[in-house]
């Protein structure tokens, strides 16, 4: 079962990266998948950064073979695809657009996949003993308040909640999305060990490394309603890129703990 899962779960994490930089390139294949009119460019890498936290983050998880580190992931793809879904299906239905359902019906998929993940990794032990760093504790607890603040304005589909032109409909996904985050960063604190939050910050720096240069880029010519947002916005990633890259290449207990898991594999 677990050969099969390892191999399996691989997979995925490679197919999510692929994803990534279709997204992030916006290829025409990827972009006649997504079914949601009115997405603009910046969503489109937006959803890029997404896929590249997920997968990144599934990678590092399988290949250090740290299963038990992959409950959170399952729990952020149920918090996420399962009210998606039913958004899918409620805009396909009333559009007859067969498209969105069939986007419903592999978030339906995808839910019922984090179900399982969460309850097989659930039960299995964590992998290492070394507790979360406290700075990194005191980080997801900001995170975590942020990303519900942010979450909820975007399901109530108020304006101008993020630096960039959305719809209403794109609101409310992206409010899931942010909302799974949260729920993956406080299932870290309610299992604080360096083996949950190694992999929180490598794909939280996945996220950043494909937001930073698109943001800057953005920020001299953005419509001044967006300004102030994007400026925020771009502390938040450079500031949670420079929190994973100490821990996971600077700070030596950590550092050591994080890589002696890929070597001795």
């Amino acid at each position: 079962m677990t050969k099969f899962a390892h191999r399996f779960l691989f997979f995925v994490s490679v197919v999510q990266l692929v994803c990534a930089l279709a997204f992030f390139l916006q290829f025409p294949a990827a972009i006649n998948l997504w079914p949601f009119e009115g997405t603009t460019p910046l969503t489109f890498i937006f959803i890029s950064s997404i896929f590249a936290a997920a997968g990144t983050t599934t990678l590092w998880t399988v290949i250090s073979r740290n299963y038990g580190a992959l409950a959170g992931i399952g729990l952020d793809y149920i918090t996420i695809l399962t009210p998606v879904s039913i958004l899918s299906f409620k805009l396909g239905i009333a559009g007859g657009k067969s498209q969105v359902i069939n986007y419903g019906i592999a978030c339906v998929i995808g839910a019922l996949f984090g179900l399982g993940l969460f309850l097989w990794s659930v039960r299995i032990p964590l992998a290492q003993k070394l507790p979360m760093p406290r700075p990194v504790w005191w980080s997801f607890i900001i995170f975590i308040i942020a990303l519900l603040i942010v979450s909820s304005r975007l399901i109530l589909k108020v304006p101008n909640t993020i630096p960039w032109k959305i719809t209403p409909d794109l609101s409310v996904i992206i409010g899931w999305m942010f909302l799974g985050a949260a729920v993956y960063f406080a299932y870290g604190l309610l299992r604080p060990s360096w083996s949950n939050s190694a992999g929180q910050l490598v794909g939280f720096l996945a996220y950043d490394i494909v937001l930073i240069v698109p943001f800057l880029t953005r920020l001299p010519t953005t419509a001044p309603e967006f300004r102030y947002g994007l400026i925020i916005y771009t502390i938040v990633v450079t500031y949670s890129g420079l929190l994973a890259i100490y821990y996971l290449f600077l700070h030596k207990p950590t550092r050591e703990q994080t890589w002696m898991r890929l070597r001795i594999k």
